[in-house]
């Protein structure tokens, strides 16, 4: 027998969110640690906010919101509040009551300052590497290094001269018109990072990632990973610049250090960290460099004369090393942090960052790596 539609709308419902959420479903599991992490924050929470006022979002909120931005790929905050107004999913996962109201997509703008400010998106990414530590899942031996492009949003027509970054852009006629894609010819101008930059964001550097591509603007993200499940112990922010990744690197291995305790013995990376005094830094902190060595001589033709004879031979030290079975090993598991950028890029949508400001991009990116993180660890706690 056909069934015929009831248009007649009820005006009261009566059923309980959590029968609508199948059992098995991935998030079930994520939502159970993140809702112990955050339990664990109240202390952070309270700094952060005054005891007086009106009541704003409840970070724990803010928090899980932006986890599912990441999880969902979902493109902008104004789109992840449409989205938490209509899915009973989202609801439920933000501890939302149905027919509560959702909050605007500006609370993300408000609240931003203050998260960065009390450090809390860094401590929620921080309790995700503490829960891999604690279930033994990560490794404190043996990490790898690596870092990537994140292109900003600015267009390569902001990439004016220094000089012209204050001026006010003149009307194109007497009826104050001006296009909002004017044509520019950039044949024959030459431009850098010395002498000019974008108006729309001043942090990013034109950066070409090969020969015979185009160049772009763009920020870099760098990570620190452990070499037995590939999950993120740190993550930073920088200018996109060629001397970047070694120092952040050692940035980032310091952090490990103090915040975690943790030692490493060995640290591998790819060629972009050929550094002779990148490797004497790690050989001062006692760690093994498992580094890809450029092809050539080391020092070139006049390497008796230069005067950095150390790192000339924590080079060649390294290329001994490569010879080894333990660079073999730690080359071979490096490829882990490949797909953690991979997954970080297509799935978190870091391949283009729509924050100006390294400061919202370091956010952006913790908030991405925990989400990587408590994926990763919920699929090795389940299997």
């Amino acid at each position: 027998m056909r069934g015929k539609l009831n248009r007649q709308q009820n005006m009261f419902y009566s059923f309980c969110v959590e029968d609508r959420i199948r059992a098995d479903h991935p998030l079930r599991a994520i939502k159970k640690l993140v809702d112990e992490d955050l339990s664990r924050m109240g202390r952070l929470f309270k700094q952060a906010y005054s005891d007086t006022g009106r009541p704003s979002i409840p970070p724990e909120r803010l928090l899980k919101a932006l986890l599912l931005q990441a999880l969902y790929s979902i493109r902008s905050e104004r789109q992840l509040v449409e989205r938490i107004d209509t899915d009973l999913l989202f609801r439920w996962f933000l501890d939302m009551d149905p027919a509560q109201e959702a909050f605007d997509a500006t609370a993300f703008t408000h609240n931003r300052l203050r998260l960065d400010q009390f450090g809390i998106t860094a401590g929620f990414f921080g309790r995700t590497v503490k829960l891999a530590l604690k279930e033994g899942l990560a490794s404190d031996e043996h990490f790898s290094v690596d870092g990537t492009l994140i292109q900003s949003y600015a267009s390569i027509k902001s990439f004016v001269p220094k000089d012209e970054l204050d001026k006010k852009d003149s009307d194109s006629d007497g009826n104050s018109f001006k296009s909002r894609n004017p044509e520019v010819n950039f044949h024959g101008q030459k431009r850098s990072n010395a002498s000019h930059a974008s108006k729309t964001d001043p942090e990013a550097r034109l950066y070409k990632k090969g020969d015979g591509q185009a160049a772009r603007l763009y920020h870099m993200g760098h990570a620190l990973a452990e070499n037995r499940h590939g999950l993120i112990m740190a993550v930073d922010v920088s200018a996109a610049t060629g001397d970047a990744e070694p120092a952040t690197a050692l940035r980032m291995l310091d952090h490990l250090k103090k915040k975690h305790r943790i030692r490493p013995e060995t640290c591998g990376g790819d060629k972009g960290y050929d550094s002779g005094p990148f490797m004497l830094e790690l050989e001062s902190r006692k760690i093994v460099p498992h580094m890809a060595v450029k092809d050539g001589k080391i020092g070139g033709r006049f390497i008796h004369q230069r005067p950095d004879q150390n790192a000339i031979a924590a080079r060649k030290r390294m290329r001994r090393r490569m010879s080894g079975l333990g660079y073999r090993l730690s080359q071979k598991t490096r490829k882990r942090i490949e797909e953690a950028f991979g997954w970080l890029k297509s799935i978190a949508g870091l391949a283009r960052t729509r924050l100006v400001g390294h400061w919202k991009l370091r956010q952006q990116v913790q908030m991405a790596a925990a989400a990587y993180n408590l994926v990763r660890i919920t699929r090795l706690l389940a299997g």
